[in-house]
């Protein structure tokens, strides 16, 4: 659990659920549509690969600046700029 995630107490658990079930247009699902659903396969996860390359001081303290994760959202940026420049 996120050590700030504040819960609901059971009390406004309760009625969170009550006014949920009074949205006629977003009813919970029933069992039998439960069982129509099929388990996904799981999906390999991409290799990655260490490697060693530059950037410009500015790039590289911007991703850094966006806190953690930088290099994640590095990666993106860079699959994004694959997908509208090479065919």
């Amino acid at each position: 659990m996120k050590p700030n995630l504040i819960r609901p107490t059971d009390l406004e658990d309760a009625a969170i659920n009550a006014a949920a079930l009074t949205d006629e247009d977003n009813q919970p699902l029933t069992s039998a549509e439960l069982m129509q659903f099929k388990r996904m396969p799981k999906q390999p996860s991409p290799i990655k690969i260490s490697t060693t390359v530059r950037f410009d001081q500015d790039v590289l303290e911007a991703f850094r600046a966006t806190g953690k994760g930088w290099q994640t959202r590095m990666n993106a940026a860079l699959k994004e700029w694959l997908r509208e420049h090479v065919v």
